[in-house]
């Protein structure tokens, strides 16, 4: 089906930069600076500034920016790790296939983790925390920084849909001892294929974190920490990255410009739940990574929306404690439950227009007026 409105609109993407990506591409081929060269050098240095960090290391996903960040902490069989069932599968995995044991617990009405429930979840065998940025809005970072200030616990943040995004001024990605960031075409910043980033302000935790993304080497002559893995990101990658950062700031102004007019056009049905409209003040500045709206007929607007030309996404319909093939049923969340019956995301991205938002609110009006 040929969408009028899909959820990510890649082709234009590209042809609005295609100049500038093909010529940084075609960089990277002619000089042969293919693997751990300037341009991945120049990309984290740019990353870690933007955010206001001392370290940035480049590797193949955001599902390895975490392996590798737990890894690098020392994180292994006999520990437990606490984190939310409300995230992609990868958060989870990481955590397993270190050989830790995931504790999660339930999330609030902003679809983050319930820091009311954190304290309660901690044994002693619990080492980290992993709080997940979803849809572009922050954790209450201050009192889960406070908890692991308090039980002395490391805190590795899945920044993967929160780039740019900050709480009380303090950008996603700088409150841990790492930050893990992913580069999904579909993310805020995307790349052509896979691609992740982690952050630290750590020397000791980066110098683990460069070794482990490159086989264990440090560096190509000598020194090694180690057995590790191929997880770089290429230099390709990197490049392309390198030209989309400049318009990250007008890519997120928009997005929470596309923000604004859902809620504007939205807010007064009563069955829909929004998030809350782009503030300025306050805790928060959201990025809208995704736009979640909440009903208790999802099914049905989905496909009202379906057929109309609207592609949407689900995230996630079967609630990742409830794959019975992930051994996490015995963990009891009514709220992420009830969150994975009745949440979908509506188009979200720099490149829709004005005129496709109202299209898309009016599809949804014109359900509720039935």
């Amino acid at each position: 089906m040929a969408y009028k409105v899909p959820f990510v609109d890649y082709p234009q993407h590209y042809h609005n930069m295609e100049s500038e990506i093909d010529a940084a591409i075609k960089e990277v081929l002619s000089k042969g600076d293919l693997i751990l060269r300037e341009h991945l050098r120049q990309f984290e240095k740019n990353i870690a500034s933007y955010l206001g960090m001392t370290h940035a290391i480049g590797v193949n996903s955001g599902t390895d920016a975490l392996y590798l960040s737990l890894l690098a902490a020392g994180i292994g069989p006999g520990d437990e790790v606490i984190t939310v069932s409300h995230t992609f599968l990868a958060t989870v995995g990481a955590i397993v296939n270190c050989g830790a044991r995931p504790i999660l617990v339930d999330v609030g009405k902003d679809y983050n983790m319930d820091v009311n429930l954190v304290e309660a979840a901690i044994t002693p065998q619990t080492r980290a925390i992993i709080p997940v940025h979803l849809n572009g809005r922050l954790c209450d970072m201050e009192r889960i920084m406070a908890i692991a200030e308090k039980h002395n616990l490391i805190v590795i943040e899945d920044a993967a849909q929160a780039l740019g995004a900050t709480f009380d001024g303090k950008k996603a990605g700088s409150f841990g001892l790492t930050g893990c960031f992913s580069f999904y075409p579909a993310k805020i910043l995307g790349t052509a294929g896979d691609g992740g980033l982690v952050t630290t302000n750590d020397a000791q935790i980066a110098k683990k974190l460069r070794g482990l993304r490159d086989n264990g080497r440090v560096d190509w002559q000598s020194e090694v920490i180690g057995y590790g893995f191929n997880s770089r990101l290429d230099n390709l990658h990197a490049a392309i990255l390198n030209v989309k950062r400049k318009f990250l700031p007008q890519w997120i102004t928009r997005r929470r410009e596309i923000a604004t007019l859902y809620h504007k056009g939205l807010s007064d049905l009563d069955e829909l739940e929004l998030p809350p409209p782009p503030q300025t003040d306050g805790h928060y500045y959201d990025v809208f990574q995704n736009y979640v709206v909440r009903t208790k007929r999802r099914d049905e607007l989905v496909s009202h929306l379906r057929e109309n030309g609207i592609e949407i996404l689900i995230s996630w319909p079967i609630p990742m404690h409830h794959q019975s093939a992930l051994s996490l049923g015995h963990f009891k969340l009514p709220e992420t439950e009830a969150i994975s019956r009745e949440v979908l995301s509506l188009p979200m991205y720099p490149e829709l227009s004005d005129d496709k938002v109202e299209f898309v609110v009016e599809s949804i009006r014109s359900f509720y007026r039935r």
